[in-house]
């Protein structure tokens, strides 16, 4: 898919003057014109007129009227709809998407007859479940370039997951459960809810009516228009209808929920809902919402297209967030934040969270990808727009040292073999799910940085303006985000010649400068159509530089036979930048080709390859290179940027775990940081440390954990005792505080564990009442939770809390228990669902086996319990991968491999890469 594009046709239909668009390869036939056998077998036993996972092109879905009735007793729903529908071709079927529904009537009016207020003509319904497919079968051929009326009767449960529309609770605080009726329909559940066109070109307007009773409120995705009393005391709330969108974006909810509102500079109503008892939580994510609103709206010269945007705080929540147009869903940590219990990275990740979905209002909603393998143009930019927008909105958070950590955590995934490229087929519901990951994320994200880099942020900004633009309210593909990047002109560009100055090939001044022209589209499909990520090798031979490029690879070795195979046919185009110790002036140079060679103007000590690590590659020195940087580093850190210092600890631990510098180099390197001054920097340093620590802990290697543990008391003990018990400083500050007391106490230091004692008794005894500061409320419970009475305290504290970052907290600290007794009866908790929602239990999962009691606990848990969770989370969702990765990326052993292999061999046959491959720890003496 991403490399055959069938093409985007375009039939006008004169009179309607529209685009029936498609780019589907396979037409719609006859009904049977071919041999019936051919054909899949419908529920009934009779054939299905279509054999494709893809819905045919000839019917085009322009408006859908929607009607829909929970019963949040009988937990069920009852609904209709009227699908006005475009032919572009004589058929006697039309194929629609639905899933778990039953139908109960189908008819069909052709325009002439709804004009005359003629009744409807029966349709047959034929279900083939395995594609979520039905098939309504005409009476006569419909006829193309004609509008007709498809009104289809269902009813259904509400689904006990998180997929479609789905019934949430939540405890007050005198102790009643409530329920709520809620959707998320990304990427292919919107046939969950109602029978429809749930491919994301088939862009149609919604008027959507609900029906609840008056204790209730109801929303969706626009304002409401009016409620009508009905007989027995219920109400039906009518809404405007939509822009033109996907079905995935289509949003609404029955809840009982309170909100603050607030209105942008342009006149949008912003309002956050939440339970009763959390409305007080709400506030921060209103103040965040507006400004970044009105971000947004400036930045893209567009305004939000819709009256009103709600954002709405969901107690059981499958992912982080859901960009339903007009009515933003949330996990409650996503959105809510408390000041007495919500620490700073709390507070950076709820601001994150809201930019990311805001972006997607333009991003996603108002230009969406035609199909799911381009999902990264949705998830990519969101992610990518945190940044952009943090920065310019909440610069106090310094999100740009944040955005770093976003990129390093992607290439720990793709540099092992069992990665994909950002751009990939994705046919069935699973496979499209599995689009929905790190690659898609924080790659896309990382690669539109490094793109805006290159190009120079003012001509970046004026592609994407145009970009959105010109596909609004369309779909669009890799191609023509990068056509439009290619030539940024505007309006506000042309001369009163009628010419612009922005040329397809002059990518910016910086290639102006450098001589040479570059297509934007020939270098970014060496990034978005090969997975991996390239290694720069640089040898400094005097005035000259020898470059290479090879593929990046962890867990294959240069030794290994397979290595070779692994390197070939990789070749990226690296936007090249350095620096040198004689100069502070940023060079720049494409490398297109696998070596190439640098002159230098100047004799100099060391270079330093991608600047303030703004690119997407590892940078290895060969000969002296490494050892000239870590000199420099001991003599005066300073003279290299802060993130250049961070990319260098990052590239160096890269380079231990692929086999290519052992580990003593990567010591030496943090030596420097007991004199480190930026806190992102020591973070880094120390988290390299930490992990390094817990991995020879885990296995049992006491000898080499027990001397580093002693090593980075003794060697980082100055800047622990400075750390003061409080919320005070920077953000980054404040997260470095967190993690040197986390660390402090994790290596048992008297000091902390002490301190950390004393702060829980006095809480403790307080009954709860006593105001711990936020950034060290994990250590404190933490600590608390060794004992058996602390433990206790905690989990009864845990099920009454209000402040869903106060739990997150405790459940936490419970985790970290020596006894395995109380790990068990914490998964026991999370399986049940009620104490522990189902949604926390990956996380609790996670959280044990990142400790050496508890990692064979989870593992064993999810083998005996697999086919359970299986039951409670689809196969290809975010909640299994996070299972698989957090109970198995603590192994590093064959055998292990293999136990892995065995449990989802069953389940992922058709996926050539492991879901989730194991880290390989190669320590070299």
């Amino acid at each position: 898919m991403f490399n055959i594009h069938t093409g985007f046709y375009c039939l006008a239909a004169i009179l309607l003057q529209i685009c029936v668009c498609s780019q589907f390869s396979v037409p719609s036939s006859h009904y049977f014109t071919e041999d019936p056998g051919a054909f899949p077998v419908a529920s009934n036993g009779e054939p299905f007129p279509w054999q494709e996972l893809r819905l045919p092109n000839v019917v085009i879905p322009l408006h859908y009227d929607l009607f829909v009735h929970p019963n949040l007793t009988s937990l069920d729903f009852v609904a209709s709809e009227k699908i006005e529908v475009l032919v572009s071709s004589a058929t006697q079927f039309i194929i629609l998407h639905s899933k778990d529904l039953e139908i109960t009537n189908a008819t069909l009016q052709s325009e002439e007859d709804s004009r005359y207020m003629k009744s409807g003509k029966e349709l047959k319904v034929l279900s083939y479940p395995a594609h979520q497919q039905i098939a309504l079968l005409v009476p006569e051929k419909l006829t193309p370039h004609l509008k007709y009326y498809v009104a289809i009767d269902f009813q259904a449960k509400l689904a006990d997951g998180f997929e479609g529309f789905y019934k949430s609770t939540y405890r007050t605080l005198g102790g009643e459960t409530r329920i709520l009726a809620v959707t998320d329909f990304e990427p292919t559940q919107a046939r969950m809810a109602f029978p429809c066109f749930d491919e994301p070109l088939f862009k149609a307007n919604f008027s959507i009516k609900i029906r609840r009773e008056s204790r209730h409120t109801a929303l969706s995705n626009m304002p409401k228009v009016k409620t009508i009393e009905l007989e027995g005391g219920l109400l039906e709330d009518h809404f405007e209808t939509t822009v033109k969108m996907s079905t995935y974006l289509v949003a609404y909810i029955v809840c009982d929920f309170h909100s603050v509102s607030g209105i942008t500079s342009s006149g949008v109503k912003v309002s956050i809902y939440a339970s009763p008892d959390k409305r007080n939580q709400t506030h921060y994510a209103l103040q965040a919402s507006l400004k970044l609103l009105d971000f947004y709206e400036k930045y893209f010269d567009i305004n939000y297209p819709l009256p009103k945007l709600d954002l709405i705080a969901i107690p059981d929540f499958a992912s982080g967030a859901m960009e339903n147009w007009g009515l933003i869903t949330y996990r409650e940590t996503s959105l809510l934040f408390d000041p007495k219990t919500s620490s700073a990275s709390d507070k950076l990740w709820v601001t994150k969270v809201i930019a990311h979905e805001l972006a997607h209002q333009w991003f996603g909603n108002l230009v969406t990808m035609e199909w799911w393998n381009d999902i990264w143009l949705n998830e990519g930019f969101a992610n990518y727009m945190e940044l952009i927008a943090v920065n310019a909105t909440y610069p106090e958070l310094q999100f740009d040292d944040h955005f770093l950590n976003v990129c390093f955590e992607v290439i720990t995934k793709d540099s092992l073999n069992s990665s994909r490229p950002i751009s990939k087929p994705a046919e069935t519901p699973t496979q499209i799910q599995e689009m929905f990951d790190e690659v898609s994320y924080n790659k896309g994200a990382c690669i539109l940085n490094m793109l805006k880099d290159f190009l120079g942020e003012e001509k970046f900004q004026k592609g994407i303006i145009q970009y959105l633009k010109k596909f609004s309210y369309r779909n669009a593909k890799n191609d023509d985000l990068w056509s439009s990047l290619s030539n940024s002109c505007l309006e506000s560009d042309f001369t009163s010649g009628g010419v612009c100055h922005s040329d397809p090939k002059m990518t910016s001044n910086m290639l102006t400068f450098l001589g040479e022209n570059a297509e934007v589209k020939e270098m970014m499909t060496t990034w978005t159509l090969q997975k991996g990520i390239p290694l720069l090798v640089v040898k400094q031979d005097g005035h000259s530089l020898r470059l290479q490029q090879e593929r990046f690879l962890q867990g294959v070795f240069q030794e290994d036979p397979e290595w070779r195979a692994l390197q070939e046919r990789y070749l990226w185009h690296i936007p090249l930048t350095y620096s040198t110790s004689s100069s502070n002036v940023i060079h720049r140079h494409i490398l297109k080709s696998k070596t190439d060679t640098l002159d230098l103007p100047e004799k100099t000590s060391w270079v330093k390859f991608n600047v303030d690590s703004n690119g997407y590659y590892i940078v290895h020195y060969e000969g002296h290179g490494w050892d000239q940087l870590i000199t420099q580093l001991n003599q005066n850190h300073t003279l290299l940027r802060p993130k250049d210092r961070i990319g260098l600890i990052h590239d160096v631990f890269q380079l231990v775990g692929a086999g290519r510098l052992t580990l003593d180099k990567a010591l030496d390197m943090t030596h420097y940081l007991q004199h480190e001054t930026s806190s992102p920097a020591l973070l880094k340093g120390l988290s390299y440390l930490e992990l390094f620590y817990h991995m020879m802990d885990r296995r049992n290697i006491s000898d080499i954990s027990e001397n580093l543990k002693h090593y980075l008391l003794q060697y980082f003990k100055p800047v622990i005792d400075r750390q003061s018990w409080s919320d005070e400083g920077s953000v980054w500050d404040r997260m470095l505080r967190s993690a040197l007391l986390k660390l402090a106490c994790d290596l048992n230091h008297a000091p902390c564990i002490q301190k950390a004692a004393e702060l829980f008794s006095q809480w403790m005894e307080s009954s709860g009442k006593l105001n711990i500061p936020t950034d060290v409320l994990k250590i404190v419970y933490s600590v608390g939770a060794q004992t058996t009475t602390g433990w206790n305290y905690l989990l009864e504290l845990y099920e009454l809390s209000m402040s869903s970052a106060e739990k997150n907290k405790i459940l936490y600290a419970l985790s970290t228990s020596k006894h395995q007794e109380k790990l068990q009866k914490l998964l026991e908790l999370g399986m049940e669902g009620k104490v522990i929602k189902t949604q926390d239990l990956a996380a609790l999962l996670h959280a044990i086996a990142r400790r050496p009691k508890g990692q064979q606990l989870a593992w064993d848990f999810v083998r005996e319990n697999w086919t359970h969770l299986l039951k409670k989370f689809d196969l290809g969702s975010f909640a299994i991968r996070i299972i698989i990765s957090g109970t198995t990326s603590h192994f590093s052993s064959k055998d292990k491999l293999q136990e892995v292999s065995k449990l989802v061999s069953n389940f992922w046959p058709q996926v050539i890469r492991p879901p989730l491959p194991l880290k390989v720890l190669r320590l070299q003496t």
